[in-house]
């Protein structure tokens, strides 16, 4: 497996990876988060994106920088379901640590559903803890979370500091 930069020709191969790695939600109950339309490419274009590829895409992860936190944000990461529990996502985790400390940056952060039972521990074992009080940043973060529907009170925000 290699982890570089998505080529612009394979941002349309990435929707489907979101949309397999979103499907253990509707065994959990949430079948609108399984059926959400998945990231727009306009908006992966935007976006600082990574694929792990084996020859093909198999994961991804986008990420914005918060430059009023020092913080590269996941925005979104997803192993197909195929892949899944191979450290796949951990890895591109660690290789987006690696490129945001090369830039002075601080931390990595991201939210996710607080009540869905693999996506605490999972982070909490990557080294994330919770945030308490919001920066500036996961402020429009979570603000621009809720404009698109999902509720403040099921999130939670996290932080994994960077060396």
């Amino acid at each position: 497996m290699d982890i570089r930069t998505a080529r612009p020709d394979e941002l349309p191969l990435l929707p489907p990876i979101e949309r397999a790695s979103g499907e253990p939600f509707r065994d959990f109950g949430m079948p609108e988060i399984a059926d959400d339309d998945p990231m727009p490419l306009s908006a992966l274009a935007g976006l600082h994106v990574w694929v792990a590829v084996d020859p093909h895409p198999m994961a991804w992860i986008a990420v914005e920088v918060l430059t009023e936190d020092r913080a590269a944000h996941v925005e979104q990461v997803c192993v197909h379901p195929d892949h899944a529990r191979r450290g796949i996502g951990a890895a591109l985790l660690d290789h987006v640590g690696r490129w945001a400390a090369a830039r002075g940056l601080d931390a990595l952060t991201l939210t996710t559903f607080r009540d869905i039972p693999w996506n605490g521990p999972y982070y909490r074992r990557l080294g994330f803890h919770e945030v308490a009080d919001l920066s500036p940043g996961l402020t429009v973060v979570v603000a621009a979370e809720a404009a698109r529907g999902l509720d403040p009170a099921t999130r939670v925000c996290l932080r994994r500091s960077l060396p």
